[in-house]
C-alpha cells in the first residue's frame, strides 16, 4: 500500500495538473471534452489531402509512360498513321494529343481530327452546388496548406514554345510532366516527350476530373457528417452542461445567501426528482444547511439558557456579599457567608456543565471510535459506584440478552452517560429499592434500559426532562446541588455515536422511570 506521503504528493500532483482546466467553467470544459474528438476527426482531412497526392503521382507516372509509349509508336509510322493513332489514342484515354515538328509548329491535333474526348468546364454557368464545392476545397487546401498549382491557359498561338513543358522535351531530349490547375479546381495533367530522332514533339493534355470529384465527395462527407455531429454534440452537450450547471448554479446561489444570513428561511432546493449524484448533492446541502440552523439556533438558545441560570446564583452571591459589610449578627452573617459560599459552588458546577456540554460535539467529531462491550462497560460502572458508596444502598442488577453488546464509540463519554442515568436513577428511588439494567442486542441495535422505582416520570414531561437546566429533583436534595444538564448532556453524546435516548413507561406497569439507551450495533 502506498504511504501518507506518496498519497499527498499524488493528490498534490492532481491538484497542479487540474489547476489549468480550473480556470475555465464546466460548462466550457464539457463542450471542449465532447468536441475534442471531433476536432480529432477532422484531421481526416490532412489524410484526403495525402490520398489526393498519391493519385496525382499515380497519373504523374501513368501520363510519363503513356507519351513515352505513344511517341515511340508515332516514330516509325507515317502521316495517316500517325493522326490515327493520335485521334484513337486520344479518345480512348479521354486525352488531348497534339504533335509538334522539328520547328514547333503545329503539325496535328487530336481536337481537330476529331470529336474532342473532353471539355474543360464553363464556370460561369455552375449552379450553387459547383460554388459550394469549389468553395470547400479553397478553404481545405487552406487549412492543409495545399500546394497550389497553376492555372491552365491555353496559348494562342499553338507553338511548342507556348507550352513550358514542350520547350523542356525539345532541349532536353527527355519527357516531361506538369501539373496545371483549371477554373473549376479540376487538375490538368500535361505531358511532353520527343518523337523520332528528328526533333518532332508529342504533347498530350488531360483533365483529371475524376480525381477531384473522389477527394470532393470524400470531403464534402467528411466535413457534412463532422457538422452534424459537432451540431447534435454541442447541443447534447448543452443539454448535459444545463443538467448539471443548473442545479448547481441553484445550489450556489442558495449557499451564498446562508452564508450572508440575508434570508433566515432560504429554502435549498433539494431536487426529489433527481436521484442522481446533482441530486444526492442537493438533499445533502439541504441536510446540511438545516442541521446548522438547527445548531445555530441550539448555540443562541444555549447561550440564552446559561446567562438565565448563570444570572440567578450571581444575584444571589451580589446581594449576600453586599449585605455582609452591613450586618452584626455573627449569626446572620454566618448564614450570608453559607449562601455565598454556596452559590459560588453552583457556579463552579454550573460552569464546569456547560463547558462540558459545550465540548461534546468537537470532541466527537475528532475522536477515535473503538469497539467497546456495552455490558463490561455497565459492570464496570456497577463495581466502581459501589466501591465509592455512590449507590447509597441500592442494589443494581444487570441482565443481558441477545449477542454480545458491542458497539462503536468513545468508552469515556458513553460512561459518562451510563453515570448519568445511574445518578438520576439513584436520586428518585426509595431507599434500598433496586436498580434494574437490561441489556439486549438483536443484531442491529444495542439497547441499554435503565428502570428505577421512583415516582416515574410524566407522559407529558417525558422530553422536557432532557432539555437543558431542567431540573425536578427531589425533595431531599439541597437546592442547587444538579445543574439540570445531565440527561441533557447524556442525550446529546448518544446522539453523537448516531443512537438515541428517551424516556418511557416501565414495561411491568410498575412505578418508576424507564430509560433507555439505542446505540447501533458493531459489525
Amino acid at each position: 500500500m502506498p504511504d501518507t506521503d506518496n498519497i499527498l504528493e499524488l493528490a498534490a500532483t492532481g491538484e497542479e495538473r487540474l489547476s489549468f482546466t480550473g480556470r475555465f467553467s464546466l460548462t466550457a470544459r464539457i463542450l471542449i471534452v465532447n468536441i475534442l474528438p471531433l476536432a480529432l476527426l477532422s484531421g481526416g482531412l490532412f489524410y484526403l489531402d495525402t490520398y489526393r497526392t498519391q493519385l496525382l503521382d499515380e497519373r504523374f507516372k501513368l501520363a510519363r509512360i503513356e507519351a513515352q509509349i505513344t511517341a515511340e509508336a508515332l516514330a516509325g509510322a507515317t502521316r495517316e498513321r500517325q493522326e490515327a493513332l493520335l485521334v484513337q489514342i486520344g479518345s480512348e484515354q479521354g486525352m488531348r494529343m497534339r504533335m509538334f515538328d522539328a520547328e514547333g509548329l503545329l503539325w496535328a491535333d487530336s481536337f481537330a481530327l476529331a470529336e474532342p474526348a473532353f471539355e474543360f468546364d464553363d464556370i460561369s454557368d455552375d449552379g450553387w452546388e459547383e460554388r459550394w464545392a469549389r468553395w470547400l476545397d479553397h478553404t481545405i487546401d487552406a487549412i492543409v496548406s495545399a500546394q497550389d498549382a497553376p492555372a491552365y491557359i491555353e496559348p494562342e498561338a499553338q507553338t511548342a514554345d507556348g507550352f513550358p513543358e514542350l520547350v523542356d522535351a525539345r532541349e532536353e531530349g527527355v519527357s516531361q510532366i506538369r501539373l496545371y490547375e483549371w477554373l473549376d479546381g479540376t487538375p490538368v495533367i500535361t505531358a511532353a516527350a520527343p518523337v523520332g530522332l528528328r526533333g518532332a514533339t508529342l504533347h498530350t493534355v488531360r483533365n483529371a476530373v475524376d480525381i477531384t470529384e473522389s477527394v470532393r465527395s470524400a470531403r464534402s462527407a467528411l466535413v457534412i457528417a463532422v457538422l452534424v455531429v459537432l451540431f447534435a454534440s454541442a447541443l447534447l452537450s448543452l443539454y448535459l452542461a444545463r443538467t448539471i450547471v443548473s442545479p448547481l448554479q441553484l445550489l450556489a446561489r442558495a449557499a451564498q445567501k446562508v452564508r450572508q444570513g440575508r434570508e433566515r428561511d432560504v429554502e435549498v432546493p433539494r431536487l426529489p426528482e433527481r436521484s442522481d449524484e446533482i441530486g444526492q448533492l442537493a438533499r445533502s446541502v439541504s441536510d446540511m444547511t438545516s442541521a446548522l440552523r438547527q445548531r445555530i439556533d441550539a448555540v443562541d438558545s444555549f447561550a440564552a439558557d446559561v446567562a438565565h441560570e448563570i444570572k440567578n446564583p450571581l444575584a444571589s452571591l451580589r446581594s449576600a456579599v453586599e449585605s455582609l459589610p452591613k450586618v452584626e449578627d455573627p449569626d446572620l452573617r454566618r448564614e450570608l457567608e453559607q449562601i455565598a459560599t454556596h452559590d459560588v459552588r453552583r457556579i463552579d458546577r454550573l460552569v464546569s456543565e456547560i463547558s462540558d456540554a459545550s465540548r461534546i460535539d468537537s470532541e466527537m467529531s475528532r475522536a477515535t471510535l473503538e469497539r467497546i462491550d456495552m455490558a463490561d462497560l455497565v459492570r464496570a460502572i456497577i463495581g466502581s459506584r459501589e466501591n465509592r458508596a455512590e449507590n447509597h444502598d441500592h442494589r443494581i442488577a444487570l441482565e443481558t440478552r441477545g449477542f454480545a453488546a458491542q458497539v462503536q464509540g468513545v468508552g469515556a463519554r458513553l460512561e459518562r452517560v451510563v453515570e448519568n442515568l445511574f445518578d438520576n436513577a439513584v436520586s428518585f428511588s426509595p431507599p434500598e429499592a433496586p436498580i434494574e439494567v437490561m441489556i439486549d442486542n438483536d443484531g442491529e441495535w444495542v439497547t441499554v434500559t435503565v428502570r428505577d422505582s421512583g415516582p416515574g416520570i410524566p407522559e407529558g414531561a417525558r422530553e422536557k426532562v432532557f432539555q437543558r437546566f431542567h431540573s425536578d429533583r427531589p425533595l431531599a436534595e439541597d437546592f442547587g446541588n444538579h445543574s439540570g444538564l445531565g440527561l441533557a448532556i447524556a442525550r446529546s453524546i448518544v446522539e453523537a455515536h448516531d443512537g438515541s435516548l428517551h424516556a418511557e413507561a416501565r414495561p411491568d406497569g410498575l412505578p418508576g422511570a424507564c430509560l433507555q439507551i439505542r446505540l447501533p450495533a458493531a459489525a
